[in-house]
């Protein structure tokens, strides 16, 4: 499988990980300290071949995706759940632990955002309380279990409503997500 554009990712193990599973180039952040001049590298990455942002599933992933987004609109967006990118031991959680075939899957299902805000929002805040992913005892395994289905990565309740829009989820894809949560709660 080859990439053409460039791939964002954390550290060397992740570049590793990446190349095992795929043809890509990459940028390495080196942490969630993001300098300017890999702001700018990445910059030139997107005007040339575009880029995928693929991060850790923590919170310095999602701080480094997060800025990202901001300096630079237009980048796609690559995500793993965290059952995927735990080490064997089970002690630390990165891409760089993740299988080729999961990598290979989560750049299948990459996502672009939006560049400016839909007009009408499909799925609304009362959608979101009538899941049972906002303001509910178990709405956070619920929101997990959502960014797995959807693959569009783990948020919190208020960034959950912005994520779906950016990434384009239908009010059809959202329901029929729900759904499947339902069942799979059902069949616990």
């Amino acid at each position: 499988m080859e990439i053409k554009e460039i791939i964002v990712v954390e550290g060397k193990d992740d570049t590793i990980a990446i190349q095992r599973a795929v043809n890509a180039d990459t940028i390495e952040t080196n942490g969630s300290a993001i300098s300017e001049e890999t702001l700018q590298r990445i910059q030139l990455a997107q005007e040339k071949r575009g880029v995928i942002v693929f991060t850790d599933p923590d919170y310095p992933g999602r701080r480094i995706r997060a800025i990202i987004e901001e300096r630079i609109p237009g980048v796609k967006h690559a995500f793993l759940s965290k059952e995927k990118c735990i080490a064997a031991n089970g002690k630390s959680l990165g891409i760089e632990h993740a299988s080729d075939e999961d990598i290979r899957e989560a750049l299948k299902n990459v996502y672009t955002p939006l560049e400016e805000k839909p007009t009408k929002e499909e799925i609304t805040l009362a959608d979101l309380m009538d899941a049972r992913l906002i303001g509910h005892p178990s709405a956070k395994d619920r929101r997990i279990r959502l960014g797995e289905i959807l693959n569009i990565g783990m948020t919190n309740g208020k960034q959950l409503r912005k994520r779906l829009m950016m990434f384009q989820i239908t009010f059809e894809q959202f329901t029929q997500a729900v759904a499947e949560i339902d069942q799979e709660e059902r069949n616990e």
